[in-house]
């Protein structure tokens, strides 16, 4: 099988952790009954805050699970949080030996307390090609079975892909738990508190993930997929938080494009930066040459495998916010399962309403057969693309030296808005995610040398500027639509692009007068670097930027490696 149980992983049991051994006994306690999917919907039906809804599951995934054909969708509708808590991580491995040792103890007596209540565990496989396969238990109360049920539709039942599990090579990580306990109590002030306690422990080095006093299914999600992600890492892997396509030429009806082949492209952003919308674009707006192919791997997780050069998925459905899902909208047809929405009586039948009219943040399960043709692997990448609303930055940069090209990701950013009440100052500061993963447990320079691999494999890396790019001012932009960007996507592919250095970057190239006016004519007079108004704030601001860039990965743990962060700083040196 894949991953291993701790008496084979442990050669010297006295290696594992304290909080995996405690993970283990109750996971192996005789009280804790398992169940399976179709159990745990059943239980789902009765319990407290689940509505039965009249929307269909997708008929697809009712008969691959034999779920009961006429299964609903099921709505768990939270209380006060309806989102992720960062406030409550406690990475254990990150803390001294004292406050080790009281997680352990606080941690054994939310297990004690646990145990007066009825308890359940249930079986998934993450990873949906065989090479590269994960077991993780879920071990909870019964009052906690909704996530139970949702985290199985999220990730592949056991029973469900078993003869594929026995199968799968065998790889030097251990099974993953995880624990959640929604009624834990505890008065202390080392944990997050809104109204009760909140703990999300995370012990990466022996996959266990606990949430406790914690109800939102995106914590069980996201905290299950670190791990995943995590031990891809460890096994020499590149964690991707993004979504990535194949595009297959040979099938277009102008021969010319056949010499493409198969490329496959990744996007990596942060909320409202289009990362799905550039992964599930069908055509790319109408761009891409008659009679091309695409399969999608995922548009949020997967892992490139940096070995065998290809990408692997890690989930068959997609977690996805619906405030923009009407009641009529074609989506809905692959619903599988919804949290916090609003339902409404409609021609007698229960209706979810998928447009935040409850709360914020509303979420679906929704099956992968939403993206059209999907895969489990994909090719190598061609391209990788990191998203960022930044504008100093024209819409497009090619980042030809591999250094600039992984800079650029390690301090991917975003901004805080107005809508925040924040001061002037606050909001010129950049916030930082690498990646754009605010769910790596590891150190940064891990990913950077990974992605400095995926590099030196022959992946081109570009920044597309999703925000608008500087036209007099940083609030009077000039707008770079959507379709102008899937246009650009489509001739990275083709390479339809010619380029030239970016003289205040030099290891950034931008597309060339030529080139880029035969595929959006009067593109380059609009986004032309050196007709910016104003200037000297625009190369006041554009230093700012990139200051702050160069600030945050010399105070990151790149010091480590400090070879590397030299030449990372390094080609973040503009020439002004």
């Amino acid at each position: 099988m894949a991953s291993k149980s701790s008496a084979v992983f442990y050669s010297d049991l006295k290696a594992m952790s304290p909080i995996r051994a405690i993970a283990e006994t109750l996971m192996n306690n005789h009280m804790v009954r398992k169940i399976d999917i179709r159990e745990a919907y059943e239980m789902a039906k009765k319990q407290p805050g689940v509505t039965v809804t009249d929307i269909p599951m997708y008929p697809e995934f009712v008969k691959l699970h034999n779920l009961p054909q006429d299964a609903k969708v099921l709505n768990d509708c939270h209380g006060n949080i309806i989102g992720r808590t960062a406030k409550a991580r406690r990475f254990y491995h990150r803390l001294d030996a004292g406050k080790k040792n009281k997680l352990e103890g606080d941690f054994r007596e939310a297990v004690w307390q646990m145990q007066h209540y009825p308890l359940i565990k249930a079986e998934a496989i993450l990873g949906m090609d065989q090479d590269v396969m994960l077991k993780a238990t879920f071990i909870t109360t019964e009052s906690d079975v909704a996530n139970v049920y949702n985290w199985l539709l999220n990730f592949a039942p056991y029973e469900s892909v078993v003869e594929n599990y026995s199968s799968s090579p065998k790889l030097p990580i251990q099974d993953i738990i995880l624990i959640a306990f929604n009624e834990w109590t505890c008065e202390d002030s080392f944990y997050n508190n809104v109204g009760a306690p909140q703990l999300a422990l995370v012990d990466e080095k022996h996959n266990v993930i606990v949430n406790l006093g914690m109800r939102y299914f995106g914590e069980r999600k996201k905290g299950t997929l670190t791990l995943a992600w995590t031990s891809g890492i460890r096994i020499g892997m590149a964690a991707c938080h993004g979504g990535i396509k194949e595009i297959d030429f040979g099938t277009c009806e102008d021969t010319r494009f056949h010499k493409f082949g198969k490329r496959s492209i990744a996007f990596y952003g942060l909320s409202g930066t289009g990362k799905s919308s550039h992964t599930n674009a069908h055509d790319n707006g109408g761009t891409l040459p008659k009679g091309f192919s695409k399969v999608v791997l995922h548009d949020d997780a997967f892992q490139i495998d940096l070995e065998n050069k290809v990408c692997r998925a890690w989930e068959p459905t997609l977690f996805d916010k619906t405030d923009s899902r009407p009641i009529d909208h074609p989506d809905w047809k692959y619903a599988l399962a919804l949290m916090n929405h609003a339902v409404l009586e409609i021609d007698g039948k229960r209706i979810p309403i998928g447009q935040d009219l409850r709360n914020s943040n509303g979420r679906a399960l929704l099956d992968r057969s939403l993206l059209g043709n999907y895969v489990n692997r994909c090719a190598f990448p061609k391209a990788l693309v990191w998203l960022m609303k930044d504008s100093v930055l024209p819409p497009i940069l090619k980042l030809t030296d591999k250094h600039l090209a992984i800079a650029m990701g390690a301090a991917l950013m975003t901004q805080r808005n107005r809508a925040e009440n924040v001061t002037e100052e606050e909001l010129n500061k950049l916030v930082f995610e690498p990646f754009a993963n605010p769910f790596r447990v590891y150190e940064l320079y891990k990913d950077v040398e990974a992605f400095l691999h995926v590099a030196e494999n022959g992946a081109d890396f570009y920044c597309f500027n999703s925000r608008g790019y500087w036209k007099e001012s940083d609030n009077e932009l000039e707008a770079i639509p959507l379709k102008t960007s899937l246009t650009l996507q489509t001739a990275i592919l083709t390479d339809q692009i010619e380029w030239e250095v970016w003289d205040i970057l030099p290891s950034a190239m931008i597309p060339t007068r030529e080139s880029i006016e035969k595929i959006l004519p009067g593109y380059y007079d609009k986004y032309d670097p050196a007709k910016r108004g104003n200037m000297d704030k625009y190369f006041s601001l554009l230093q700012d930027r990139f200051r702050q860039r160069k600030e945050y990965l010399a105070e990151s743990d790149l010091k480590e490696r400090p070879q590397t962060q030299a030449e990372l700083l390094k080609v973040l040196e503009l020439k002004i």
